[in-house]
């Protein structure tokens, strides 16, 4: 329910979110680019509008010169404050060629330069055959590009979930290899070759399955100005941020976040926070690994 007690239907939602959008981002729109954009018409979208000023009256006004209505001083998002980041990556998406402008709600676009390597489009028949791989328990024969040099190109896995972590996708799962779990680089799949259903309980996954509380702080050895910097960028309370996490997550952001290094190592203008209880993390995450090895050798253990 919003807060008038009145619920909006989905598809005027969307439109009033429109409305919010072209204010927010482009400064203004008229009732062409509604009826235009959403198939709808003159009516209508004049009937939407009527309803964004009964909400948010002090948010447009309409020129009758320009024949728009436009952004007042006064505006504040109604619709699309607590889901900016989806517009502005967006943006980043529209850069990296992930979609095109016209899939957007964007008029114009603003300036916007991407510094990334970049990296190779996913391959759709792989994504597909993983996915299915986790709906309906299967294991599959890979081709797989390793980092550790491995002679063997091929691998057997039994995928039980998808992970993304600083601009990768990673596949979560069983290894017939090693006899354990861990995580594949989705890009770096060449193909899958089989597929077969597996008896591995993926609940045995104990990295997966267990969370753990990264306590994390602004680096003491900056000055105080910085580390209340440090503070209001990650939206910390008193002093420190508690980001519940996967025991087998926290590898990846501990690694982004150089909070893999004991504090005092790098200069703490490259290592802004650091991990209070990076000693737990890591002690956790070696033990549910050893205890998910233990279980799935009893588990093969007892099928034979």
């Amino acid at each position: 329910m919003d807060a008038d007690g009145e619920q909006l239907r989905w598809g005027v939602r969307r439109r009033l979110e429109f409305i919010d959008f072209r204010l927010f981002w482009d400064g203004r729109f008229n009732r062409s680019d509604m009826a235009e954009t959403f198939g709808i018409s003159a009516q209508q979208a004049s009937a939407d509008i009527a309803q964004y000023e009964k909400r948010a009256p002090h948010n447009l006004r309409y020129d009758r010169v320009e024949k728009a209505y436009k952004r007042t001083d006064s505006f504040a998002p109604a619709f699309i404050g607590e889901t900016m980041d989806r517009y502005l990556l967006q943006l980043v998406a529209i850069e990296n060629r992930w979609m095109r402008t016209e899939d957007t709600w964007f008029d114009t676009i603003p300036p916007v330069e991407l510094a990334t390597l970049g990296r190779r489009p996913t391959n759709p028949a792989v994504l597909l055959r993983v996915l299915d791989a986790v709906q309906r328990s299967l294991e599959l024969d890979i081709e797989y590009a390793s980092l550790t040099g491995s002679a063997q190109p091929s691998r057997t896995i039994a995928p039980h979930a998808l992970a993304h972590s600083a601009g990768r996708w990673y596949v979560r799962s069983w290894s017939r290899d090693h006899d354990d779990f861990r995580d594949y680089n989705l890009n770096r799949i060449g193909r899958v070759i089989d597929q077969r259903p597996t008896s591995v309980d993926a609940n045995l996954d104990f990295e997966w399955v267990h969370k753990i509380n990264l306590i994390i702080v602004p680096n003491p050895g900056l000055s105080v100005e910085r580390q209340a910097a440090v503070a209001a960028e990650h939206g910390m309370t008193d002093g420190r941020l508690v980001r519940p996490c996967r025991l087998s997550l926290s590898f990846y952001l501990m690694s982004e976040y150089n909070l893999d290094v004991e504090p005092g190592v790098l200069k703490p203008e490259k290592q802004q926070i650091i991990l209070q209880n990076r000693d737990e993390v890591t002690q956790a995450r070696t033990l549910a690994r050893q205890m998910s090895i233990e279980a799935l050798a009893r588990a093969r253990g007892s099928m034979q």
